[in-house]
């Protein structure tokens, strides 16, 4: 599992942080973002729908968001 500490970071730095992590993750990885910046809650799933990934999880502890998300399984055939 790939941890993105974007902890003190404002918009749009978190989702272009899990952007770069989420590209250069193999199919079917899990990410963690860390972030501080509230928005990531409402910025990670968009990003997730154009990547093409999934939002397994958000939790909130401390001000700080833990957002889980997985990278599309690979292709079968």
């Amino acid at each position: 599992m790939t941890v993105v500490d974007a902890r003190g970071h404002r918009c749009p730095t978190p989702s272009l942080k899990l952007q770069k992590a989420f590209h250069a993750a193999g199919p079917g990885q899990r990410l963690t973002l860390l972030a501080t910046d509230p928005m990531a809650r409402i910025d990670v799933p968009f990003l997730m729908q154009d990547l093409g990934g999934t939002v397994v999880s958000i939790e909130e502890a401390d001000g700080v968001l833990t957002i889980a998300v997985e990278t599309p399984a690979a292709p079968t055939g």
